[in-house]
């Protein structure tokens, strides 16, 4: 974490020195680190059960009747109100240093909330277990290496991979799955399809032949969150920060705390452009050099308070309310932030590479109005509510169709976890 004024905190895969860190900055807040971590340690069979199974099934019954008969009724009913307590109430009335409360508030961005948000203090203290547990690793030579592995796995076990081919309709005959129909008039035959897409896409195109009058009154109903904003550079040199202590740090966040990444997430979804926005650096050079050529650097910004559609600018200086307008004025502010800590960041940029959330959109359908949490994720549109208030584990009235992915239950994240309780459910 980067604030304004050069200071930093750094957090780093050693429990102990990051409590030194956090006590030295306000006596008491490693303390409080250390409980936070811990309670997350001892709640992690029930927690990330709740997090990443199937809710509406036996074994999560059976789950929480378990934690009945473990802390009492009313006891599992203060640990639910505990959790979705939001995390500007946990940072305030728990850490004294605004710098420890500067390095967690940027965290809920990723998950698609603010810090006043319900159960964003809960996200922030497994996001806090994760980073300590496992650091922010990146995958060696390019996340494309990811999906050749998976590529190389689905062949193996004789499946096949077809792209740059656009699914027209899922077919459904007697309320069961029958297909697909691609838009060149090819017919797949499937007793299961698998709709990883928004809600939007799959009750407005996908099944727009089949009678689901519930599903499209609830899909009027669904809102996606904000959109979000990438920013590339390629550097002529490993990027020298001012501030002592970043070279090698995978993820930092730019911002001043928990009022800033509060006030241009606020403005990003009132459709303004944030002043000054929170910004993620991520440098995948100093962990995978092979990602550029030697001696030479990459950086990627990502801004996750973008709005995704326009209404004018908080700071009142870029004009527009058209993404393709504005994009390289919006970029020009976010490199003005960035370059302030970087030494002669001019002297050594070599090329930027802007993608708006209507850019995003253009290259993923699902990411709508750039948004890549699948929708938005506050209480009413998550868990069990995930994504209409009826759904049930991605399935409905149509036999054989699982609807995965970001918009359903556990929600956005790298783990796949509503594909892989899928795949459990077409296993068993």
């Amino acid at each position: 974490m980067l604030r304004p004024d050069g200071s930093a905190l750094v957090l780093t895969t050693d429990q102990a020195a990051n409590v030194a860190a956090f006590n030295a900055l306000a006596s008491g807040d490693g303390d409080q680190h250390r409980a936070d971590v811990g309670g997350i340690l001892a709640d992690a069979p029930f927690l990330f059960a709740l997090l990443g199974g199937s809710l509406w099934s036996w074994p999560t019954a059976r789950l929480l009747w378990g934690q009945v008969r473990k802390r009492g009724l009313r006891g599992l009913a203060a640990w639910m109100g505990t959790a979705l307590a939001p995390a500007r109430g946990w940072l305030e009335a728990n850490y004294q240093s605004p710098v420890v409360q500067a390095l967690w508030a940027p965290w809920v961005l990723h998950c698609g909330l603010t810090p006043e948000s319900a159960y964003s203090a809960q996200m922030g203290k497994v996001i806090a277990f994760a980073l300590e547990a496992a650091g922010a690793p990146v995958i060696k030579g390019g996340s494309g290496a990811a999906v050749r592995a998976f590529a190389g796995l689905i062949a193996e076990k004789g499946g096949q991979i077809r792209t740059g081919a656009d699914v027209e309709e899922i077919t459904v005959k007697d309320s069961r799955v029958t297909g697909v129909r691609l838009t060149s008039g090819e017919e797949i035959s499937a007793k299961s399809v698998l709709a990883s897409v928004a809600p939007g896409q799959l009750y407005g195109r996908l099944l727009r032949g089949v009678n689901l009058p519930e599903d499209r009154e609830a899909l009027r109903q669904f809102r996606h969150g904000r959109g979000n904003f990438q920013l590339h550079y390629a550097l002529d040199r490993v990027p020298e920060w001012l501030t002592p202590g970043l070279d090698d740090v995978a993820l930092i966040h730019l911002s001043d705390g928990i009022d800033a990444v509060s006030k241009s997430a606020n403005e990003a979804e009132r459709g303004l452009l944030p002043e000054t926005p929170t910004i993620c650096v991520g440098q995948p050079h100093r962990l995978d050099p092979s990602r550029c050529p030697p001696g030479k650097a990459v950086l990627w910004l990502q801004i996750p308070d973008a709005p995704r559609l326009i209404k004018g600018d908080a700071a009142t200086a870029i004009e527009g309310q058209d993404w393709d307008q504005v994009k390289e004025a919006f970029a020009d502010r976010l490199e003005a932030i960035l370059a302030r800590h970087i030494k002669d960041f001019d002297q050594i940029k070599l090329a930027r590479r802007a993608y708006s959330p209507k850019d995003l959109e253009r290259m993923n359908m699902t990411l709508v109005g750039g948004d890549p949490y699948g929708g938005h994720c506050g209480i009413d549109q998550f868990f069990i509510w995930r994504p209409f208030a009826h759904s049930t584990n991605g399935t409905g009235l149509v036999r054989g169709l699982i609807h995965i992915g970001a918009s359903t239950h556990p929600g956005p994240g790298l783990g796949g976890g509503s594909g892989f309780n899928a795949a459990k459910r077409l296993g068993a």
